[in-house]
């Protein structure tokens, strides 16, 4: 993948929504790309990565028990989704592992090349993690709803599953 392919695929990513052109291509310097094959583990559950993947093409699976008879495939992420961010963040093992559904893109930024802007770029940082916090919380809304269907759901069947 040349570099205008790399700038155009970051810039259709949700990390870069509030960045202009010149900051992506700063950004997109410090990035790197991986073509996947389908059923392919770009981050096994367990391990620590230091790395935010963003979907270029294809898709992720979010696989709890990767391997083992009780595995399950907990979302689907698609193109221009983030996966990794909390362990991007602060370095926690991955609670569950991302393979590749099907042939698929992504580029990924290591959190040491994003921390090496802070002196030179401070606005890129901010505007990265920005994005993320964005992220994390659509997520953590989209949960509560899910958690307050599934108490109604529960509510209304009077604790009869």
């Amino acid at each position: 993948m040349n570099e205008d392919t790399k700038l155009q695929a970051l810039q259709a990513s949700r990390l870069a929504t509030d960045l202009d052109a010149d900051e992506c291509r700063v950004l997109a310097t410090l990035c790197s790309v991986r073509d996947l094959a389908d059923g392919e583990v770009l981050v096994s559950e367990g391990t620590a990565d230091n790395q935010l993947h963003m979907i270029v093409t294809g898709a992720l699976g979010v696989i709890r028990n990767a391997g083992t008879d009780n595995r399950v495939t907990l979302a689907v992420l698609a193109a221009g989704d983030l996966a990794g961010e909390l362990g991007f963040i602060d370095g926690t093992e991955r609670s569950v592992t991302l393979a590749a559904m099907g042939k698929s893109r992504v580029i990924s930024l290591e959190r040491e090349k994003l921390e090496s802007l802070l002196t030179t770029h401070p606005f890129v940082v901010y505007r990265v993690m920005r994005a993320i916090i964005r992220t994390v919380h659509d997520i953590q809304r989209r949960l509560s709803l899910q958690a307050i269907e599934l108490q109604n759901y529960i509510y209304k069947q009077h604790g009869r599953y």
